[in-house]
Parts: C-alpha cells; sequence; structure tokens
C-alpha cells in the first residue's frame, strides 16, 4: 500500500466497469440473479391467482380476500425496508441467500394452513423474504457488470420476471387439473434449493467490500475478475469509506455533504508480476463449478469459487477472502472494520433509519422522484396481476381460462423485457421510462374499458388491450429499475433501491383493501383505473424535471 495514488491509476470500480463481459464470469451471476428473480415473480403472481381460489374454498367476501394481497405486498414492504439496509452492512451475497429461503419456506408453508388467519400470516412472513430479495439481486448483479453492458443486462433481469409469472399462471393452470390451491404453492420449495448455487457460483461484491473497508477481500476477487476475463490491468485504488456512526448511521466526521470531492485515495500495490503469477498458476489450481477459481497451487479449494489468499491460506467457508498468506478465514463473511459493521438487530434497524435520512441528504430530488416512480408503476402493475384473474372470473370465465389469460398477458411481457434492453441504451433511461409508463396507463383505462364492454367471452379489443398492457407495462418496470439502481451511489444503491421498493410495497399493499372494498364497487373499474393512471403521470413529469439521465455513468 503507498499514500498517494497516480491520477493515471485505475479505481476497483473502473476495473469492474471496463471488464470485458464473460459468460463464464459474469454471465454466471446474472444467470442465478435472474432464476432468484423469476422465482420472486412467481411467487407475487401466486396472489392473484389465490384469490379466487380462497375466496370459494374459505367463502370470502372481496375485502376479506383483498388481504391475500395486502399481507404479502405489506411483508415485502417490511422487506424491502429492512434487507436492503442489512445487504449494504452484511453484503449482496448472504442477504439474497437469506431472501431466498425466507419466501420459499413460508409460502410452502402457508399450503399447510388450517385456516385463514394462519394463511395470511405466512403469506406476510413470505413476502417480508421476496421484499428483500428483489433490490439485493439488483444490486448484486448491477455491481458485477461492466458499465457499458449495465443497462442491457439489468434490464434483461427483468426478462425474468415475467417468465416466473407466467410459469406461474401456466404451471398452476395445469395442476388445478390434479390437485386444489395447496398444490400450486408446494412448488415453492424450489427456490430453496436456488441457495447451492448461490453460494457456489456468486463471490461477494468487491464494491461492496471496498465501500467497507474490506479492501484486501475487494483485490482478490478483482483479481480473480481481471484473470477470467482476460483484462490487462495490473494496479488499481480504492476510496477509503467514510466512516459511518452506527447509532445513528450517518457521518461520524460530518462530511457527507462532501460528495467524497475530498476523500482520501490509497493506493493497492499491485504489480503485473502478480498477475501474471495468478494466470501461470491457474493450471495447478482446482476447477470450481463456479468458474471463478483462483487458489494458488497447494492451497486449499474454496467451496464458493472465488478465492485471492496465496500459497497456504485456508480456506474460507463463506466463499470470499483477500487475507495475506496464513491468515485464516473468517467463517462469518462479516468481519468488524473502519465503517463500523452492525451486528446487532437494533444497531441494523438504527442503520436503516440512518440510511433513510442519508438518502434524503444525498438528494431529496432523486429519492422523490425514485419513489413516485416506484408507487406509480408499480401500482398499476400490480392492479392487473392481482386482481385481473377475479376481474375474468367474474366476467364469467372458469379458474382455467382466467389464468391463462392472464399468463398470456405477463409471457408477452418477456417481448417487452427484449425491447427494452434493445433501447434503453441508445434512446436513454428517461425517454423509455417516460414514454412507457403512460401509454401503460393507458392500456389499462383501456382494459377496464374494454372487459366490461364484453360478456364471458371477451371482445378481441379486450384480449388485445390486455396483451398491449402486458407487452409495454415490461418494457417500463425493467427501465424503471435499472434507473433507479444507478441514481445511487455505491454506498447507499442497496437502501436507495430497497426503500423505494418499500414505498411501492406499502401502495401496493394498502391498494388490494381500497380496491376491493371501495373504489372497484363504488366507482367502478374504469373509474379506478383512470385515476391510477394520473398518479403515472404526475411520476413521470417529476422524473422529467427533477432527475438526471444515468446511461453512460460509471457506478461509483
Amino acid at each position: 500500500m503507498t499514500a498517494a495514488a497516480s491520477t493515471s491509476t485505475p479505481t476497483a470500480s473502473d476495473v469492474i466497469a471496463n471488464l470485458p463481459w464473460k459468460w463464464n464470469t459474469q454471465g454466471v451471476i446474472f444467470l442465478i440473479g435472474g432464476l432468484g428473480f423469476m422465482f420472486d415473480a412467481w411467487d407475487v403472481a401466486l396472489n392473484g391467482f389465490l384469490i379466487p381460489l380462497l375466496s370459494e374454498h374459505w367463502d370470502l367476501s372481496v375485502g376479506e380476500a383483498a388481504w391475500i394481497a395486502t399481507a404479502n405486498l405489506i411483508g415485502m414492504a417490511l422487506g424491502a425496508f429492512v434487507w436492503g439496509g442489512i445487504a449494504d452492512v452484511i453484503g449482496r451475497k448472504k442477504a439474497f441467500t437469506l431472501t431466498l429461503l425466507v419466501f420459499s419456506i413460508f409460502t410452502v408453508a402457508g399450503a399447510f394452513a388450517p385456516e385463514f388467519g394462519w394463511f395470511i400470516a405466512f403469506r406476510f412472513l413470505a413476502g417480508f423474504g421476496l421484499g428483500g430479495c428483489i433490490p439485493v439481486d439488483y444490486a448484486l448483479v448491477g455491481e458485477f457488470t461492466p458499465s457499458r453492458h449495465r443497462g442491457r443486462v439489468l434490464t434483461a433481469m427483468d426478462g425474468w420476471w415475467p417468465i416466473g409469472a407466467s410459469l406461474c399462471a401456466f404451471v398452476s393452470a395445469w395442476l388445478l387439473t390434479m390437485g386444489d390451491w395447496r398444490l400450486i404453492m408446494l412448488v415453492m420449495i424450489i427456490p430453496a434449493l436456488l441457495t447451492v448455487a448461490v453460494r457456489f457460483g456468486i463471490p461477494e461484491s468487491p464494491l461492496y467490500l471496498a465501500s467497507v473497508g474490506r479492501t484486501a477481500e475487494a483485490d482478490a476477487i478483482i483479481a480473480r475478475l481481471v484473470k477470467r476475463t482476460g483484462a490487462n490491468v495490473t494496479t488499481w485504488t480504492h476510496d477509503v469509506p467514510t466512516a459511518v456512526s452506527a447509532s445513528d448511521g450517518h457521518d461520524s466526521l460530518g462530511e457527507e455533504t462532501r460528495r467524497r470531492t475530498q476523500t482520501d485515495r490509497i493506493q493497492t500495490d499491485r504489480t503485473r508480476t502478480d498477475i501474471v503469477d495468478l494466470r501461470e498458476g491457474a493450471a495447478a489450481r482446482q476447477g470450481d463449478s463456479a468458474g471463478m477459481e483462483g487458489n494458488s497451487a497447494g492451497t486449499p479449494g474454496d467451496s464458493s469459487g472465488v478465492r485471492g489468499n496465496s500459497a497456504g491460506t485456508p480456506g474460507d467457508s463463506s466463499g470470499v477472502l483477500g487475507n495475506s498468506a496464513g491468515t485464516p478465514g473468517d467463517s462469518s463473511g462479516v468481519q468488524g472494520n473502519s465503517a463500523g459493521l452492525i451486528t446487532s438487530v437494533s444497531g441494523q434497524l438504527r442503520a436503516a433509519s440512518g440510511q433513510l435520512v442519508q438518502l434524503w441528504q444525498y438528494s431529496a430530488k432523486t429519492t422523490l422522484v425514485s419513489w413516485a416512480l416506484f408507487v406509480s408503476v408499480l401500482l398499476v402493475y400490480y392492479a392487473v396481476l392481482t386482481w385481473l384473474p377475479g376481474i375474468l372470473k367474474k366476467q364469467g370465465l372458469g379458474d382455467q381460462a382466467a389464468f391463462l389469460v392472464t399468463g398470456a398477458m405477463t409471457a408477452v411481457g418477456i417481448l417487452g423485457v427484449v425491447v427494452s434492453a434493445l433501447v434503453v441504451e441508445r434512446l436513454g433511461r428517461k425517454l423509455v421510462l417516460g414514454v412507457t409508463a403512460i401509454v401503460s396507463a393507458g392500456l389499462l383505462v383501456c382494459v377496464a374499458v374494454f372487459i366490461e364492454a364484453s360478456g364471458s367471452e371477451l371482445s378481441f379489443a379486450a384480449k388485445a388491450s390486455i396483451i398491449g398492457f402486458g407487452f409495454v407495462i415490461q418494457i417500463a418496470i425493467p427501465t424503471l429499475y435499472t434507473y433507479v439502481s444507478e441514481l445511487y451511489p455505491t454506498r447507499l444503491r442497496g437502501s436507495g433501491f430497497g426503500w423505494a421498493s418499500a414505498a411501492s410495497r406499502i401502495a401496493t399493499g394498502i391498494a388490494p383493501l381500497v380496491f376491493g372494498a371501495f373504489m372497484w364497487p363504488v366507482l367502478g373499474l374504469v373509474t379506478t383505473f383512470v385515476l391510477t393512471g394520473v398518479l403515472v403521470v404526475v411520476a413521470v413529469v417529476l422524473m422529467g424535471f427533477l432527475a438526471r439521465e444515468t446511461t453512460g455513468e460509471k457506478l461509483v
């Protein structure tokens, strides 16, 4: 280490941002993260299919049935609030694993609920895991993706959502031929098995490690990425992380407002010989199922697939190490450091509160726009995903027919994600998001108008509106996720995305009750969807005036 850094020496974030894309490196992380996102969608889509099924099973009113979605979505709001902050404390990888386990276990538990109250409790707890999985997943994948590919990769991540929602619809329709609603919930044991792939296939984010002062571990992972991708990089630097008080989450030196412009820099002293040695030692290293091996000859294998230790260093059971030779690995994966990592539950909650304050201090305009976009766009989407099967069944369609129409709507969203990935870099985040969000709101109104004008056999206009909505909204949503994840710096990305997600979950959690008990019965479907669309227009106007364009920016 040296005290000063050359202006020509790239930072760690520069190195990661400019690495070549390799499917056996960043691609593995994208695939595993995408599968997790797919099962998120599957579980959320269950709400819409469970509402008509459980309404019959337990003889529920519309208002009572709304609690199926409300409990799950409020759980997601709490999960996004808690897990976004926790991910910024314990790391992306561990948080991602825990969220997968939570939503999988409690969804399956719901299949054995003896009564409606127990079922609602289990759906709430499943939602708690779901709410954390989405922001943590995006933060993890985004921080490994090179900047020139990041827009397309993060947009393509959302392609897993319509796949999951569509599989939920089609598989549920098929399973109903063999059993009841309990059977369609038991399928969700599968995501728990995905944690094995996370354990062996995904390292901890080096940007996260560097942001909390664990630079040695970050260096080890960056060296592996450089070797695996064939990049010609020999040295890089790290910004010294800003000290954070464990009691309130604020900058303990009062320097946060300087925007890191006066941050001291330290240089990681790595020579070209270090990189050459890493490459030449590859033949003597053990193969790793994740494709990111890097142990030198004679070093015990690291079961997670990411190592940066010199010969003779014991393996790290948590999967990420950057210790010097002979230093035992930290089996917990969470080490004390100058950033003041929080280890108690009360400390984590205080940190989350501090992070909320930091988000608004960083940029009130950015946070306002992020929350407004998340609330309005996702409210439109969840309104349809949650209630369309019930609306169609009220029109006279059977369970399977209603499920298949909903499945067709979500399936065409796959094409929407592809289109989003193709245009998001070329046209920019703001333009794509603004146009598609407003068009989606318009199609939502058309869905209501044409469904009400149809009988038990949906008209062509009703079907076209439903399919069109499914296509356009899935251009808007991945662009939204990509855009908001880029508005915040690394130190706030998980909590920034998580808090925006939490705001939307609160709104979409309350919405089913308001929708089912008041708006739909009193105002009618068309007026309800018009009022929902107005919120989208307001959010887009705020984005146009208050938020910056992030296309092509480097993550910092």
